[in-house]
């Protein structure tokens, strides 16, 4: 069974289209990203999972539950960092914790938990003095309580030190290897690329890719971007470049002093040879995979 299934969802405000005939599908198990710019429509779709918004067309359905229909039987299954969340200020990080557990009506030792995500010495201060890093590690260890077979995280990061966030990516892979699904949202193109088996690209409402980080790079001039220093290059050179076989792209930096193409590995050998016959000086080059920066630019149009 699959952990979300999104079918031809839509959510208009108006005349303001937040998500436009959004399919998708995450399988139990797999740790799934959801990348796009801020205002893409990301938080919406995961407020649609939670049923505090309503979608114009279309379901939802969490291991098989419709999340308006059957929305508690949804959220069962479920733990969640929400991205605007809130903490109770007079209440101490063990409270939050025991309120959940209670609410739950799971048993389990606050202490683990709070030194998972590093708060175990603040156990006992009061919530009300945190600072957002600390807020956002305390409602994550809330979302993790009773081992949930899926965790809906939201810009998890924001807010977290370097440190914080490669905790925050331990986690993840942690709670995957345990068996359970992760939905991960958000604009930091590091964080999903780190942690996720498949990335959905969303840019203004639609789904602009879905694939894998390799599957994705294969799609953007075959994975590989070639960089060459040179010397010598004339107008009109990186045109003839262009129309070999493999190449996707050929430009020159700034500078004017390296060319930089996206293509295929086969087409590695060609342009550097391609170089050379045209009279242009080859200093020297590398290679590099295309990152999930270049596949982000490519599926929404330079946003970031």
């Amino acid at each position: 069974m699959a952990a979300i299934e999104v079918e031809n969802i839509s959510k208009r405000y108006g005349t303001v289209t937040a998500l436009d005939r959004v399919d998708f599908t995450v399988e139990e198990g797999e740790v799934f990203g959801f990348l796009g710019p801020n205002g893409a429509g990301k938080s919406t779709m995961i407020n649609i999972f939670l049923d505090f918004v309503r979608p114009t067309d279309g379901h939802v359905r969490i291991f098989g539950h419709d999340c308006q229909t059957e929305g508690k039987q949804a959220r069962e299954r479920m733990g969640v960092l929400p991205e605007g969340y809130h903490v109770y200020e007079r209440l101490t990080a063990r409270q939050h914790l025991e309120f959940v557990m209670d609410s739950k009506g799971v048993a389990e030792e606050p202490m683990e938990l709070l030194g998972r995500v590093g708060l175990r010495d603040a156990a006992d201060r009061q919530a009300g003095g945190f600072s957002k890093g600390m807020a956002q590690r305390l409602v994550l260890a809330m979302a993790l309580i009773g081992d949930p077979d899926l965790i809906v995280l939201d810009e998890p990061t924001t807010g977290l030190d370097p440190n914080g966030a490669r905790e925050m990516r331990n986690i993840i892979l942690q709670e995957a290897d345990r068996g359970a699904t992760v939905f991960f949202s958000s604009h930091i193109l590091e964080q999903v690329e780190a942690v996720c088996d498949r990335v959905g690209i969303l840019h203004q409402g639609e789904l602009a890719a879905i694939d894998t980080i390799e599957g994705l790079r294969e799609s953007v001039g075959g994975g590989t971007k070639l960089q060459i220093q040179v010397e010598g290059v004339q107008n009109g050179m990186l045109d003839d470049i262009e129309t070999l076989e493999g190449v996707e792209k050929a430009w020159l930096s700034q500078e004017g002093t390296q060319v930089e193409v996206t293509c295929s590995n086969d087409a590695k050998l060609d342009v550097v040879v391609a170089l050379n016959d045209a009279g242009v000086e080859v200093n020297n080059f590398r290679t590099e995979e295309a990152s999930l920066e270049d596949m982000f630019a490519e599926y929404t149009g330079g946003s970031r």
